[in-house]
C-alpha cells in the first residue's frame, strides 16, 4: 500500500514525532510505501511553553519526510489537501491530539477525501485535552466529522470518541513499544555516566513536566521519613513546562534538596536508557492521563512502574504484578514506593514485565490499522 502520515515528524521533537517516525519504519518493514506530512510551523508562541520544539539529534534515516503544513494558514490546508489528494494513497493516517490543530487537520482530511480513494482515518491521543480552552469541543467536532474512522490507544479515548460520534468504526489499539531509545544496560553504568551516587537506590519521573502529570504528588511522597531511612532518591528528567519556581519551593519547603536529582531539560534520543536504567521504578503520578509514552518506554527497558489510578493507565500496568496503581495522592505513593523497597519487589516485577511487553508489539498496531481500513465502505 501507499501510505501518508500527517502530523509531527522530524525535525519536531518528542513523543508525538517519535511515534509517528517509528510507525513509518515498520509499515516500511513490512514492504509499503510511506511518506510522512509535518509542519513548517506546529505551534504558534503562546500555545508551545517549552523551549524549543525542534530536535537537535540527526534526521530518521531512510523516511521520506515533507514540511509543508502551516497550522496557522487556512490557504496552506487546502494546498496541503490537493496535493495529498492527488497522489491517491491508498490510506492517510491523520495524528490527532489537541483540538488547537481540527481546523487545520480536518480541512486536510475533506479535501484529501475528495479523490474518491484515499481512505482517511486517525490516531488520537486525546479529544478531550487534559489543559482545556475554549472551542475544544466545536473544534473535536469539526475534526471528527471530517474522519472515517479512528483507532485510540486507551479506552478512555475511545469512549470519549463516542461523545461525538456514534456511527463511525473506532477500535482501540494500546500504545506500542517504544523500542528506538537503545538497549537496556547495566544499572552501575548507567548511574556513573548521569553521575549519580550508586549507593542510592532510584525513582525516575521522566518527560514533559506539566501540572497534569503530578510531579508535585510525587515530591510530596518523598516527605516520608521512610523514604529517607530506605536512602531513595528521586530522578526528574524532563524539561518544566510550567511554574518551575513552585517546584523548586516544594522541594525547599519540603526538605527533600537532597534527595532530588534534577535533569530538567530536554533528554536526547540517545541518553533515555541511561535514565531507565539508572532507576529500580518509573513514576507517572498523574492526575489525569489517557496514554503514556513513557510507560511503554519502561516495557522496553523492563522496568517496574507506579502509575495512578486515572485514565488509561491502569489498564496496561497490572497492579501487583508489573507496578502499582495507586490513587493520586502522595501519602498512597509513599505507600507503594515504601513497600516497593522494603519487599524487595524489583526482581519479580521485571520477571513479569518481560511477559507483559509482547502484547504491545508494533505489528498489532498494524493490523489494527488494516481491520480498520477494511471496515470502511
Amino acid at each position: 500500500m501507499h501510505i501518508i502520515i500527517v502530523g509531527p515528524a522530524y525535525p519536531y521533537r518528542g513523543g508525538i514525532a517519535a511515534l509517528n517516525e517509528r510507525l513509518a519504519y515498520e509499515y516500511q518493514k513490512q514492504g509499503h510505501k510511506v511518506e510522512i506530512y509535518t509542519f513548517t510551523l506546529q505551534y504558534p508562541g503562546f500555545l508551545f511553553p517549552g523551549k524549543t520544539q525542534y530536535s537537535e539529534s540527526p534526521a530518521p534515516e531512510g523516511l521520506k519526510i515533507y514540511r509543508r503544513i502551516n497550522s496557522c494558514n487556512p490557504y496552506n490546508w487546502i494546498k496541503v489537501g490537493n496535493e495529498i489528494r492527488k497522489k491517491k494513497a491508498d490510506l492517510m493516517i491523520t495524528r490527532f491530539w489537541l483540538p488547537f490543530m481540527a481546523p487545520c487537520l480536518g480541512t486536510i482530511e475533506r479535501v484529501v477525501k475528495r479523490n474518491k480513494f484515499t481512505k482517511v482515518v486517525s490516531l488520537v491521543d486525546n479529544i478531550i485535552p487534559h489543559e482545556k480552552r475554549i472551542g475544544d469541543k466545536i473544534f473535536a467536532k469539526y475534526f471528527v466529522k471530517s474522519t472515517q474512522g479512528f483507532i485510540a490507544m486507551s479506552k478512555t479515548v475511545l469512549d470519549e470518541l463516542g461523545l461525538f460520534d456514534t456511527s463511525k468504526p473506532k477500535v482501540f489499539s494500546p500504545h506500542p513499544l517504544y523500542d528506538h531509545y537503545g538497549e537496556r544496560i547495566d544499572k552501575i553504568q548507567a548511574q556513573n555516566t548521569l553521575k549519580l551516587s550508586t549507593d542510592a537506590k532510584y525513582v525516575l519521573f521522566f518527560g514533559f513536566i506539566r501540572d497534569y502529570k503530578g510531579l508535585d504528588l510525587l515530591l510530596g511522597a518523598f516527605a516520608d521519613k521512610r523514604l529517607r531511612d530506605l536512602n531513595v532518591k528521586l530522578i526528574v528528567a524532563g524539561e518544566f513546562y510550567g511554574n518551575e519556581e513552585a517546584y523548586m519551593q516544594q522541594i525547599k519547603n519540603l526538605d527533600i534538596e537532597d534527595r532530588v536529582e534534577l535533569h530538567t531539560y530536554f533528554i536526547p534520543d540517545d541518553k533515555v536508557n541511561n535514565y531507565f536504567c539508572a532507576a529500580d521504578i518509573v513514576a507517572q503520578p498523574y492526575k489525569s492521563a489517557t496514554q503514556s509514552g513513557v510507560t511503554q518506554i519502561a516495557f522496553h527497558f523492563e522496568k517496574s512502574m507506579l502509575v495512578t489510578n486515572v485514565g488509561g493507565l491502569p489498564e496496561i500496568v497490572p497492579h501487583g504484578k508489573i507496578g502499582y496503581v495507586v490513587e493520586p495522592n502522595s501519602k498512597d505513593i509513599a505507600k507503594a514506593l515504601v513497600d516497593f523497597y522494603e519487599n524487595k519487589r524489583e526482581q519479580e516485577f521485571e520477571t513479569n514485565v518481560k511477559e507483559e511487553k509482547q502484547k504491545y508489539a508494533w505489528s498489532n498496531m498494524i493490523k489494527a490499522f488494516d481491520d480498520l481500513a477494511k471496515s470502511i465502505s
